[in-house]
Order: C-alpha cells, then structure tokens, then sequence
C-alpha cells in the first residue's frame, strides 16, 4: 500500500528530476518564474559572461515593480537615476533573450504577485521560483512557490532547475470562524505572533481548516504572503472550488477540453487521509481581535484593544532586549493604549493587501468620511488592472472625495525603494507585510494591519479598531 503524502510531498515529488544525496537534496523542476527588475540583473549578466541562453523563455513573466514611480499620471520617466539604469538593464535582458515583458506602460503592470495570478501565469499543481521571498503568495492557488538568491535566478533561468533540499512539513488548522471586521490579515498576524518570526524557519506550511476554506481565494493569498514573516520556505492550500472559478476566466488559464482535464488533475491535489507532518500547528480565532504590529518585526504584534508591552515582563533576557530595542525605535512607551497611538501616514499597497477586494474593504471605511487633518493618506493598487477595475466601481473615486493620493501599480511605499518614502519619524499605519527599521524610509515607524485597519487609522488620525466605525454596506 502506497504511504499517505502531504501536499507538499506530491508537489515536491512530481517535480523531482533526481535525488542528489541522502540529505534531502533533489533536483527540482520548475513550472514557471517570475522575474523584477530589481533581482534579476546580476543573474542575467552571468548568463551573457557564460555566453548561455535563457533554457525555456516561455516559462518566464518578467515585470517592472519594485522601482517605478507611482505618480497619479504614468510615463516612462525613472526619476532615480539607479532605477532607470535597472529598468533599462531589464528590457534590454528580456529583449535578447526573448522574454515577456509588463514593462510600466504596459496595461497588465503591476506587482509580480499581484500580476501572476491574475494573469492566470500560475496554476495549482506548479512548482514556482522567483527572487522574492513573497513568491510564496502563489500557494493559495495551489502552487508551490518560493524566493530564491540571485545565483539561484542565473541557474533556474538556465537550466529550468534547481538544486533543492527538501522541507519539513507544518500544517497550520485554522479553527473557528473569525466575527465582524476580521479578515485574513488578522489570521495570518496571530499566527506570526503565536509561533514568532523564526517559528517556521526550515518548514513548508499548509493551511486548512474551516476559517481557510471561509476566504477568497484573494484573503488567502494574503496569508500564503505572509507566511514567510514566519519564517516558512513555503506556505499552501489544498485548491478548491474557489480556486477554479477563480481561474476559470484568466488570460492564460487552459480553455475547453484542456481546462477539464487540468480541473480533474487539480481535484487530486490534498493532503492524503493519514499523511504525516513534522509539526501540528493550531490557531483558534473564534475570539480574534484586529490586529497591528507595535514593534519593528511582524510578531511583535497585539489587538488594537491592548496596550504596548512591557519588557520588564519579559524573563527571556535576549527577548527582553530585542522589546526594548524595538520600543525605542517606535518611539513607544510600555501601558499605551494601541488606539491612541497617531499617525501621520496611512498607506494601502504592497503584494500582501493591494487587490480589488482589500480596496472594497479599505472604501467602505472611507465612504463619507475624510482623512484626518495633518495624515497624508496613499492608496497604490497591487496592478494596472486593479486600478482600472477600481475605477469602474467608483472606488477610486470614494478615495480621492475622501482625500488619499489614488496612484499608479508598484511596490511603492512597502520598501521605499522609489520616490514613496517616509522622513526619520514619521509614523504609517500599512497594509504592507514587514515593520523592519527602516523598511519604509530611514527612521520611520511602520504599523502593519489590514487595509480596513488602514483607512480607520486614515480618517481618526490615530490606530483605531475598524469596528468602532459604522460602515457602508
């Protein structure tokens, strides 16, 4: 009788070309990656030094992101002389070695994540690598993607492999159905916060249970996002019928008897009755309260109805420092109340919570309201057809009548690598996925939390619990 296998083991499996040594190293085939113009030129040089092609370019999405302007009017203009060389860089790459380019005209632009999926370029059963940690979004269509080093890009862009050391495997059982004004963001925050940021280094995460198979398939790619703020490898979920209708429509998703065949293969993809992982993991949210992050990594993280900790309570010594540390970056002091912390920036953006449905969540706080005085409210769409899709619902124009910069596709403010950058001190309230110092601009303090969080945070001037507002149906 064949053993039971977990989802992870079928993908890994599947894509397995051989077994290297005893230690868990295979070489892997990959399906598809995604390519931006920020990790890619060193790996693409090294293919002309070697005088090597691209070995599958159809396999390759290549799109400018991480350093395009996001300015309300769109042009070709790189302002920073370093990202216009890398723009620049990246066409000509694509250009020689036959590759398919969003370049920041182009009408389906945006941020990779965001772009792949909608595209249909990612399907469930794939195997996907990418240089971006945030490659394990594509998990909540039932892929298995994640971020690799630039060498690694050089070596896949080449040979379509990769050398790969198998994972452990966690799954996380999401219990409960969260109430009111709960969304993803918040599952995936509380699970950050229960097991830390380093809680899944070396694991693969599949996630299940009835308050995952409740989401989108857009909330889960919120938490597959997210879960490498843990530290996962890799992070999915079983695809369903969600998943299908999902991609029943995409550009590049199979058509007619194709589509057929690929739905009755995708069905096969679940973990067996009886399959075995290396760690149970469970997170009741029956009684989750929204969350935000007070300190300077994902989980240091509470409800917005607590206050900031105190490291004095804290007996770990090392963990005690790193509390103090991350107070005295914030400018925090231990007993604030979290919803009388102001802001002066409020941003909706990033890969992790900048899709149609987080900015139908963020308008209906903003419906009638306005943005507090002295906050500079921003709202960057995950990609060009979001914001046109935006548009057409009159969502955009609920932001702009409420006083946000409604702007172009890009990874903008989440790691300030264009012109959208914080001052030394200033504070955001972001539906981004990292609070790192620094991570939005030298000295600036980052709060993360949903989009609805967000635009609460944008029109009271301060964190706010969204559920103290009475919002539009």
């Amino acid at each position: 009788m064949n053993t039971p296998k977990t989802l992870y083991q079928k993908h890994i499996d599947a894509h397995t070309v051989c077994e290297l040594d005893d230690q868990g190293h295979v070489l892997l085939y990959i399906d598809r990656q995604v390519a931006n113009e920020y990790t890619s030129p060193q790996a693409f040089s090294g293919l002309r030094e070697a005088g090597r092609k691209v070995w599958r370019p159809s396999a390759t999405l290549c799109v400018v992101d991480h350093v395009n302007p996001t300015a309300p009017e769109r042009d070709a203009t790189m302002p920073d002389a370093g990202g216009a060389l890398q723009v620049d860089y990246f066409a000509r790459n694509c250009q020689d070695f036959g590759l398919e380019l969003f370049d920041v005209l182009d009408k389906r632009q945006g941020i990779e994540h965001v772009v792949a999926p909608e595209q249909g370029f990612i399907l469930p059963g794939m195997v996907v690598a990418a240089g971006d940690s945030h490659t394990t979004t594509y998990g909540a269509l039932g892929a298995f993607g994640f971020g690799i080093g630039t060498s690694e890009i050089e070596h896949l862009l080449a040979t379509q492999t990769l050398v790969y050391k198998r994972l452990k495997s966690m799954r996380v059982t999401v219990d409960g159905l969260p109430g009111a004004g709960l969304v993803s963001k918040d599952i995936i925050m509380a699970l950050i916060r229960q097991i830390g940021a380093s809680g899944a280094t070396g694991y693969a995460i599949e996630f299940t249970g009835p308050a995952i198979h409740a989401l989108s398939v857009e909330a889960r790619m919120t938490i597959c996002n997210m879960a490498v703020e843990a530290g996962a490898r890799g992070a999915f979920m079983a695809p369903d019928e969600k998943v299908f209708a999902y991609l029943a429509d995409k550009p590049r998703a199979p058509k007619g008897a194709q589509w057929e065949q690929a739905v009755a293969q995708w069905r096969s993809l679940f973990s067996d009755p009886g399959a075995t992982f290396d760690r149970e993991v469970q997170l009741h949210v029956a009684d989750l309260q929204p969350m935000v992050t007070w300190g300077t990594s994902p989980d240091q993280a509470a409800a917005i109805t607590d206050r900031v900790p105190d490291p004095l309570q804290e007996p770990d010594l090392i963990l005690r420092h790193d509390l103090e540390r991350a107070l005295r970056y914030m400018g925090l002091q231990p007993g604030t109340a979290l919803d009388s912390i102001a802001i002066s920036h409020a941003f909706i953006g990033s890969c992790t919570n900048a899709r149609i449905e987080d900015l139908r969540d963020a308008a209906r706080v903003v419906k009638g309201r306005k943005v507090a005085e002295g906050v500079r409210a921003m709202i960057v769409p995950g990609s060009t057809a979001v914001r046109e899709h935006a548009e057409a619902e009159g969502l955009a124009q609920i932001f702009r009548e409420a006083g946000f910069e409604w702007r172009q596709s890009g990874c903008s403010m989440c790691l300030a690598m264009n012109d959208d950058v914080l001052r030394p001190g200033d504070r955001c309230a972001s539906s981004t996925n990292r609070n790192f110092e620094g991570r939005q601009g030298q000295g600036a303090r980052t709060h993360l939390m949903s989009p609805a969080m967000v635009a609460a945070a944008a029109v009271t001037g301060r964190l706010t619990d969204v559920r103290s507002l009475a919002l539009e149906a």
